[in-house]
């Protein structure tokens, strides 16, 4: 069963990539750039990476689940990995993933991320708690489920976004009103930082330079 802690985790991985497979990624993802010419249409548009960088990131994830699921014990597997990348001006508003479907498996428990490159400027990954009722929508989980009784669920934010609209436009109006405590990484390439579904966070904007990130859902079981 699924602990309501395990969503709000928040743990590291320093040696999540090594030194060569930092270098591999950037080669992979200057080559794939270069083919395809993409850059974001919208603020930290995430697109998945391509297979060969798939396979890396698989395999470094395979290695780091023992030290993930000391905090996260239900994560068993990760879903395929996504890129995206902010400039200068460039952030993430603050919000939190939440945990949609739940009578569909796998469950997203948590979010993993891993930075490519650093910005020059700016571009930290932050996390905010915060007592207010307002996170809170009321509704709760349980064992049919697959969570204990009574797991207390958060708003999500919707990952596909509308016609007009894009998941991280702004900080959603429920958030707004809300006291919070921010706490800061300094977590720099190759350091994975996991967090619970339900911890709310974002990314400061980016004031010189390019912030490039790999991205990804942590699962309680493998995605089809």
């Amino acid at each position: 069963m699924i602990h309501i802690s395990e969503t709000l985790v928040l743990q590291t991985v320093e040696d999540f990539l090594t030194p060569e497979e930092l270098s591999q990624l950037r080669k992979i993802m200057d080559d794939e750039q270069h083919t395809t010419g993409w850059t974001p249409r919208f603020q930290a548009e995430v697109v998945r990476a391509p297979a060969s960088a798939q396979e890396l990131l698989r395999h470094a994830t395979n290695r780091a689940l023992p030290a993930i699921q000391r905090a996260m014990p239900s994560i068993k597997a990760c879903a395929d990995w996504g890129y995206t990348e902010l400039t200068s001006g460039g952030r993430v508003p603050t919000h939190l993933d939440g945990i949609p479907a739940l009578g569909t498996l796998p469950h997203r428990i948590g979010r993993i991320g891993v930075v490519l490159e650093e910005a020059d400027a700016g571009g930290e990954f932050y996390v905010e708690t915060t007592s207010h009722d307002g996170v809170w929508t009321g509704a709760v989980a349980g064992e049919a489920d697959g969570f204990q009784p009574g797991t207390a669920l958060t708003h999500k934010l919707p990952h596909s976004p509308g016609p007009d609209t894009h998941q991280h436009d702004s900080e959603p109006e429920w958030l707004r009103g809300a006291a919070r405590s921010r706490w800061i990484t300094d977590a720099g390439p190759g350091v994975a930082v996991a967090y619970g579904a339900q911890v709310i966070h974002g990314v400061l904007p980016v004031r010189a330079g390019r912030l490039r990130k790999f991205v990804t859902d942590l699962l309680d079981s493998p995605a089809d």
